[in-house]
């Protein structure tokens, strides 16, 4: 194997016709940290800026077999799952999981769109929490997603953590949906130790910065870095895309991943 190779990243998501979110997200996202993408399709959507209007799980046999495709090629450093659609889903993913229980795992419970439609019943949250969360090696649901998770509708985020850290080794709920003025990412790990990463809360609504946060995550986790290095990185990275975002639709803005100013 060319040891100078970059690390090979599978993501198991959803594609977006708009290519703000889903899988294209990922594949910037991956580039952007010096990682390849593998993009397994899990689900079709019809949605762009401005919303979601339907999608399709694609069949747990095709998923398979895309994933199969990739592991017995490519040598997989890293996992980034995003939106599953359904139980069935889960169970597949499950699966795929299993045969890698070795590499780092980033789970996004995608259960929402950035405008607010739904990629999925809250069901299919708690079998990601139940079946996927325990093989992942961190999860990060913004506040929304982290309260179906944690059954708590009304939760702050220590108290979906107390419920959801049983389940996974380390949980990085998102601020971009709380009221503070900053934003305030908060990562918990099930060993007690606790971190709070602040950055400026920027004034417009963004498409795809979920995935565009999982994605680099995993490549960061992929070339090595440990939780914290990697977790600081793909905030700081993700708050720049979103920085530099523009607007080409009628509703929410885009992430800019490629090209970057890194200038801050």
């Amino acid at each position: 194997m060319n040891t100078s190779a970059r690390p090979i990243v599978l993501c198991l998501s959803g594609h977006d016709p708009s290519g703000g979110a889903g899988l294209q997200a990922d594949i910037e996202a991956l580039m952007a940290q010096g990682c390849h993408a593998a993009p397994t399709v899990t689900a079709l959507t019809v949605q762009n800026s401005v919303d979601v209007s339907d999608f399709r799980v694609l069949d747990s046999a095709w998923v398979l077999a895309q994933a199969e495709a990739v592991i017995t090629d490519l040598p997989v450093a890293g996992i980034k799952l995003g939106m599953l659609g359904s139980v069935e889903m889960v169970d597949t993913v499950t699966q795929i999981l299993r045969r890698l229980a070795h590499v780092p795992i980033v789970c996004d419970p995608v259960l929402r769109a950035g405008g607010g439609g739904a990629l999925g019943k809250d069901e299919v949250g708690y079998a990601m929490r139940e079946r996927l969360l325990p093989l992942a090696t961190i999860a990060t649901p913004n506040l929304p997603e982290a309260r179906i998770l944690a059954e708590l509708p009304n939760g702050t985020p220590d108290q979906c953590a107390e419920k959801l850290l049983p389940f996974c080794q380390h949980l990085l709920i998102t601020g971009g949906h709380g009221d503070e003025e900053e934003v305030h990412n908060r990562l918990y790990s099930r060993d007690g130790t606790f971190q709070t990463f602040t950055c400026a809360r920027l004034p417009g609504s963004y498409h795809g910065s979920g995935c565009t946060l999982a994605s680099t995550l995993a490549g960061r986790l992929a070339l090595g870095e440990n939780i914290v290095t990697a977790v600081e990185a793909a905030l700081a990275y993700t708050w720049r895309t979103l920085r530099d975002a523009d607007r080409p639709g009628k509703g929410q803005h885009f992430p800019r991943r490629l090209p970057l100013d890194f200038c801050a």
